[in-house]
């Protein structure tokens, strides 16, 4: 085997963003030497994602048949475009394996992983634990529970699924691994000490763990993606447990997001890899969304059409919240030019919405768009009471006249959530960022998976819109290609996004990992 061709086997794969990111790298030669084997996932609607862009990657770029696009644009089924094309199909059900890693067998997963290698000595193992348990939200939700119990902390799998990670580790030895998750692991606590002190220690040597391992031990150095080591007087690379933060706004993906990124070379290979370079400037959303189908906020109660809405949005300037000295005025003549201009004929989305137009300056325009689909898919907007599509409008204008988003002391009190304690929670700082706006001048914040429960926190720039984001924006945000679909109801489409690694990110990291790989083992097997 060469370097032309290096397994990639992806744990809690969740939608793939990282294995897309590592298949879509492309070397000098213009060659996509990483091939992912195999990606575990335990959701069902993910791995249906998982499944379906299997089957699109078993064809050679520009190759894919038409009735992928078929499929896409809702004309075809997944089980129809897999009767028609039997081979690929079963190469993509072996590839995307429907399984909860950490509760079953261990021999199925290790007989899965040896037959995915099929004897291959380089190949690299990617992929992050559910970070449910260390995110700072959850363990905000889980804060009372815990409080009340504090023996389901301790015994919170959660917390502990990482060690299936370990025991691949152990057992299978790859030369690298990528292993990703949230901020709040950094942070997060069991009764022995820091999480994230312990994850270091197993992971540097996880035949401590797992003893049993026939093939002898195994050691790792790691490294951070965006940090040199700091030698210590016995010239051993030292780490603060910050180093392995990356931010994801500084290397070219249009959203602040923070996550944990350890890079795991095996201590046989003497390679210290390099940093992936921080952009020049940071990448603002408007250059990711400007191209996409204008939507308008649906209705969720009573009857809805284009004339109700923008009847709706007109009304505005005659409540009583818009008189004078309630809003400023800056903010005030923000919001009549907006609803002057409501000529144009809104849709609510759907699953394929066709391209009107060919943008031109679209940041990475290669990597998002396929010229083949001529569109874009799920891109549908939520539905919203009207009250709330009052407060998204104003929000929207707030932030386009001052470049940041109201926090609800901004808000006129009309539009303020009805909460007995809301009041003292403004006062507090409880609900200050209630309603957020994605500045279009800006990064996005991070998109997690709450973002298909609540749309307040992801409200669109564009105040002729007056809504939420769709799927497909948040996909664009996570630099997830057009025609990469999202499978399951809406809520299933928003929650892979946001739980996904942002591809665009994951493929500059397959360029670190594969510069040390050539480096080390250069053509020869």
């Amino acid at each position: 085997m060469t370097t032309d061709s290096i397994p990639v086997i992806d744990l809690f794969a969740g939608p793939g963003g990282l294995g897309e990111g590592f298949s879509a790298f492309s070397s000098k030669g213009n060659q996509s030497p990483f091939r992912i084997c195999l990606s575990v996932e335990k959701d069902f609607y993910a791995h249906q994602t998982l499944k379906l862009r299997s089957f699109f990657r078993k064809f050679s770029p520009g190759n894919a048949p038409v009735e992928y696009y078929n499929c896409l644009k809702g004309e075809l089924s997944q089980e129809e475009l897999f009767d028609l094309f039997p081979e690929e199909s079963a190469q993509a059900e072996r590839e995307a394996w429907h399984a909860e890693l950490g509760t079953g067998s261990s021999r199925e997963v290790d007989k899965r992983i040896r037959e995915a290698l099929n004897t291959s000595k380089i190949w690299v193992l990617i992929g992050g634990p559910p970070c449910q348990a260390y995110s700072i939200a959850g363990r905000s939700r889980m804060s009372k529970v815990w409080k009340e119990k504090p023996e389901l902390k301790e015994s919170d799998s959660r917390h502990f699924l990482y060690k299936e990670y370990l025991r691949i580790l152990a057992n299978h030895k790859p030369p690298v691994f990528v292993m990703e998750n949230v901020r709040g692991l950094l942070s997060a606590k069991v009764s022995n000490g820091p999480i994230f002190k312990q994850i270091i220690k197993d992971i540097s040597n996880p035949t401590r763990v797992y003893r049993n391992c026939a093939s002898g031990g195994v050691r790792y150095r790691l490294y951070s993606f965006v940090k040199k080591p700091r030698n210590d007087l016995f010239n051993d690379c030292v780490f603060h447990p910050n180093d392995f933060l990356v931010k994801s706004e500084k290397y070219g993906i249009p959203q602040r997001r923070h996550r944990v990124l350890i890079l795991g070379i095996r201590s046989d290979l003497n390679l210290t890899p390099d940093t992936i370079p921080e952009h020049e400037a940071e990448v603002p959303i408007r250059d990711v969304i400007k191209d996409l189908l204008p939507l308008r906020s649906c209705f969720s109660r009573g009857k809805d059409s284009n004339d109700i809405w923008r009847r709706h949005i007109r009304d505005i300037l005659q409540t009583d919240w818009t008189g004078v000295n309630l809003i400023e005025q800056s903010v005030l003549r923000k919001m009549k030019s907006q609803t002057k201009d409501l000529s144009e004929e809104l849709e609510c989305g759907g699953e394929f919405m066709s391209r009107k137009n060919q943008p031109t300056d679209l940041y990475e325009k290669a990597w998002f768009l396929d010229g083949r689909l001529r569109g874009y898919c799920n891109h549908i907007s939520k539905s919203h009471m009207p009250l709330d599509i009052h407060r998204y409008f104003f929000s929207a204008c707030y932030a386009s006249v001052k470049r940041s988003t109201p926090m609800l002391r901004d808000f006129p009190k009309a539009l303020w959530p009805k909460h007995k304690n809301i009041k003292n929670g403004i006062e507090n700082g409880a609900f200050n960022d209630r309603f957020r706006v994605q500045v279009e001048s800006l990064p996005a914040t991070t998109v997690t998976s709450h973002i298909s429960k609540d749309g307040h926190y992801y409200i669109h720039p564009d105040p002729s819109q007056a809504r939420s984001l769709t799927v497909r924006e948040a996909a664009r945000i996570q630099t997830f290609p057009d025609n990469y679909f999202f499978c399951g109801p809406r809520t299933a489409q928003y929650s892979q996004v946001g739980n996904a690694v942002p591809p665009l990110l994951a493929r500059t990291l397959a360029e670190i990992v594969y510069c040390l790989i050539k480096r080390e083992y250069g053509n020869g097997s």
